[in-house]
């Protein structure tokens, strides 16, 4: 079963706990995603690092072909 932007969403801000998210499903399929956080806690990280602490949270997605892309932008608060 194919996670679906409110999940992602969620576990996003379970993470980021004041972060804002904000998932667009790219094709409708529920595999392609852009996901657009916005935390605080990205200051002193580079981008590198801000886009891996988004893309690990759905290791296990990835992983498993459940999510096929995941395009990230983030935003330090």
């Amino acid at each position: 079963m194919n996670m679906n932007t409110i999940q992602i969403e969620s576990r996003i801000k379970e993470r980021f706990v004041d972060g804002d998210a904000v998932v667009f499903d790219l094709t409708g399929a529920g595999n392609h995603f852009e996901v657009r956080v916005a935390s605080s806690e990205f200051n002193g990280m580079t981008r590198i690092q801000q886009h891996q602490a988004v893309m690990g949270l759905f290791k296990a997605e990835l992983d498993s072909g459940e999510i096929h892309a995941l395009g990230i932008k983030t935003i330090t608060k």
